[in-house]
């Protein structure tokens, strides 16, 4: 019938309730009854649809993954955001932060022990408070302990494990965590310690908003992430359309209307979208199982975490049924479904332009003013600029998809009838049917121009966020603050860093503080002081500048920010105070003195290796003994040796064997915002499940699309076409459509990112490794896709293609 214009629709009579039902089951029953192209179909959108609403229902269950999580660690917060400070007593708990860090991977952990003979409050998922010498270790961590990697761990924690921590106190079942009891005295080797009487958070007033950069970056993530999980669904719902329509032309035959037809291809994909669901369950069951048992950045969750927000579930299954009917009503307005055979596009109506430009064009109109305005504000003004930029993101993405079907006829139709063989029947099937290939693309192209988007603004918001510390780890690769109460604890645990392996160099400083040996003149009831810093002379080298050094030297460097240049107490020749009261006030009553050397030379501060500067005295230790030190400090700032794999690792063993809460930190050069880590964490993990959607999903729609095409193959084939002429055909009509996608993606996502960073008053700035990256990533996704339909396509070319039922 081609040549002919579509006949003018039937006349629409009203439709009883009943009627609508009995064609809707129709429809169902031909889904499953139709034969083995009718479940092939079925199953093959089933498939699809199941693969959709399986992320979808993951994606609505994050809410609730995250509230358990949190809920768990707020109960078993020992921080409380109480004003007052509790008070050790019969029933209260003494506790300190022994978290620590091995091969990257956190431990958290705390060491405790009672104040009294009460009943201390116990923590969430153990039985009781460990005795001193015991410890409660997570399965993760009695795992890593229990394991040949472990070996090294061990010797960190000398306490004897007595039993595992429940579900109730992890935050996942991957974390590495503990609780271990020491005694009151072993406190004392402890830098800070607190009291409780409770666990569990307070909390008190509204949380901080969350900075608007950050928050932007949440908004488009959900958008770029779940956007082409959409699309997908809408494009499986449409699978196997020309085999229903060439069956519904049948119906037709035997005495059934235009209206009718059409209600019955609405039961179909309503069968096939109903199926869809109960597929998409199955997997997210599955998905959910998997979950559990993995970790993928340190983030973890319990299976039990894993369930659907009520009312975003029944969203979904509402939702997918109708827009599924909905996309098939719509496919069906442009064919005319006769007794003797479908009119398909008879005279094709070129796509109008106008309508796709207005979806971009309003989601600019909606971005444009929050252009260096956007916030998370207060109340409903915040709400309203985060759902504006959602709708215009989504707009702008959605009009992407639209643009596609256009630009792919526009260029196709200018090919000519030149080239090679599969060259030319790539072309003539994409003329002829440019829209079942522009679909089979549009979820990669969206993806591809919100990751670009998201992309931009993921560089230019972890610049912004991204701190310079000062650090400098050329100098020192880590540093320990020993707890130490007098100086030849200080000088022992130099040497016990110095002997241990890994270990090239140490920059070992001991502080305390001294006072003048009268009160200020300007404030009577004050008494000034000064630092004293006691150390050899290569460390002191690193702290203060100083050109020529030897044991017994003195050097000076004054505190002009208080004092003035010149005005400080700190003088050649003069006495200082060394003695402190009990609270760590001078004590000018129980003067202890000592007579700074007439020698000393005065110099400037040098920014030590973790970014800092200190003044007052330096002394080398043939000037000063570090044993009259009443209440010092005790730093160590290590060189690592490059050849030691382990280097760090056995100083935090050392460090652990000083003191039961004292762990090492890194020096880096740079530092980022938690929040800022937490959400790459999860758009990772988001981008990584949205990936494996796309490659699913394009490998299923291509095999649809082959199936579809399996006869027309097999008859080219026995007419002799060789069957490498017919794969190259089928490579270059997937190539052109994802290369104009590509090339369209790459425009939109550049043009929605300029956005994003004038939203947030970002400089403009395009990345472009991460832009070159993003399309690298989405047209390997469809070389993969290509590839794997081969196999498929070399058996749909057996003469068995040309049998009919």
């Amino acid at each position: 019938m081609s040549g002919q214009d579509a006949p003018a629709e039937e006349p629409r009579s009203r439709v009883s309730v009943a009627r609508w039902a009995a064609d809707l089951a129709m429809g169902g029953r031909f889904a499953v009854t139709g034969g083995r192209e009718s479940w092939a179909r079925t199953i093959m959108t089933a498939v699809g649809v199941g693969l959709g609403v399986a992320l979808l229902l993951l994606a609505s269950s994050v809410p609730t993954m995250y509230q358990q999580r949190n809920e768990r660690g707020d109960a078993r917060s020992s921080f409380s955001f109480m004003d007052t400070e509790v008070k050790p007593g019969a029933d209260t708990l003494r506790l300190a932060n022994a978290g620590t860090t091995f091969r990257d991977q956190d431990i958290t952990g705390e060491v405790m022990a009672p104040d009294g003979d009460g009943t201390p409050p116990v923590p969430p998922g153990i039985d009781r408070i460990p005795a001193a010498g015991e410890m409660w270790v997570s399965p993760a961590l009695k795992k890593l302990l229990d394991s040949d990697e472990g070996k090294l761990l061990r010797d960190r924690f000398p306490y004897r494990t007595i039993g595992v921590i429940g579900d109730s106190g992890l935050s996942g079942p991957s974390e590495l965590t503990y609780y271990a009891g020491i005694s009151q005295k072993a406190f004392g080797h402890v830098n800070s310690s607190y009291h409780i009487d409770h666990w569990g958070k307070e909390k008190k007033g509204k949380s901080e908003p969350l900075d608007p950069a950050l928050l932007l970056l949440i908004i488009v993530g959900c958008v770029v992430l779940l956007l082409p999980v959409l699309i997908f669904i809408a494009t499986a719902a449409r699978f196997g359309g020309e085999r229903r329509d060439r069956r519904l032309a049948a119906l037709r035959l035997v005495g059934a209307d235009i209206h009718m037809t059409r209600r019955i291809a609405a039961g179909e994909s309503l069968f096939g979208s109903l199926f869809g669901l109960a597929v998409g369950a199955g997997l997210f069951l599955l998905a959910r199982q998997i979950i559990g048992s993995i970790e993928i950045w340190d983030i973890s969750f319990f299976t039990s975490d894993i369930v659907p927000s009520a009312p975003l579930a029944l969203v979904i299954a509402a939702a997918v049924p109708a827009s599924a009917v909905m996309v098939t009503l719509i496919a069906l307005r442009g064919i005319a479904i006769e007794p003797l055979g479908v009119v398909r596009n008879a005279k094709p109506k070129r796509r109008r332009l106008w309508w796709r430009l207005l979806l971009p064009l309003l989601g600019l109109a909606l971005l444009l003013p929050l252009a260096g305005g956007f916030g998370a504000g207060s109340g409903g003004g915040g709400d309203m600029k985060a759902y504006q930029a959602a709708a215009g993101a989504v707009l702008l993405l959605i009009g992407i998809t639209a643009l596609l079907p256009w630009v792919v006829e526009a260029v196709v139709e200018r090919f000519g009838g030149r080239g090679s063989v599969p060259w030319q029947l790539a072309t003539r099937r994409l003329q002829l049917s440019s829209g079942t290939a522009s679909r089979a693309v549009s979820g990669i192209t969206v993806a591809v121009a919100g990751a670009i988007a998201l992309q931009m603004l993921f560089a230019s918001v972890g610049a912004q966020d991204r701190e310079d510390t000062g650090q400098d780890p050329n100098r020192a690769q880590l540093i320990a603050n020993v707890p130490v109460s007098d100086g030849n604890q200080a000088r022992e645990a130099f040497a016990r860093y110095h002997a241990t392996k890994g270990v090239r160099d140490l920059l070992g400083v001991t502080e305390d503080y001294v006072s003048d040996v009268h009160r200020s003149k300007d404030d009577p009831t004050s008494v000034p002081e000064e630092a004293i810093t006691v150390a050899d002379c290569p460390t002191l080298r690193e702290v203060v500048r100083v050109t020529s050094c030897k044991n017994g030297d003195v050097f000076l460097v004054d505190s002009s920010s208080y004092y003035g240049e010149g005005k400080g107490f700190v003088k050649p020749g003069a006495q200082v105070n060394l003695a402190h009261r009990d609270d760590g006030t001078p004590d000018l009553r129980k003067k202890k003195l000592w007579t700074i050397p007439r020698s000393a030379t005065k110099t400037k501060p040098r920014q030590d290796p973790t970014g800092g500067e200190r003044t007052g005295i330096f002394a080398t230790p043939g000037a000063f003994d570090i044993a009259d030190l009443p209440d010092p400090r005790a730093a160590a700032m290590i060189r690592l040796d490059p050849k030691v794999p382990d280097g760090v690792e056995y100083v935090r063993n050392t460090s652990a064997a000083l003191s039961p809460a004292m762990d090492v930190m890194r020096l880096t050069s740079t530092s980022q915002s938690d929040e800022f880590q937490v959400i790459r964490k999860a758009l990772f993990i988001g981008a990584t499940a949205t990936l494996l959607l796309i490659g699913a999903s394009m490998i299923v729609t291509t095999l649809e699309q082959l199936r579809e095409r399996k006869r027309l193959l097999s008859v080219l084939v026995a007419f002799g076409t060789r069957r490498t002429t017919l794969s190259w055909s089928v490579l270059w009509q997937t190539a052109v459509p994802v290369v104009l996608g590509l090339a369209l993606s790459i425009a939109g996502g550049l043009a929605l990112g300029v956005m994003l960073l004038k939203m947030v008053g970002q400089p403009l700035a395009v990345d472009w490794t991460g832009l070159s990256t993003m399309t690298g990533v989405g047209g390997g996704v469809i070389l993969l896709v290509t590839l794997v339909s081969l196999p498929p396509l070399w058996r749909m070319m057996r003469p068995e293609g040309l049998r009919t039922e």
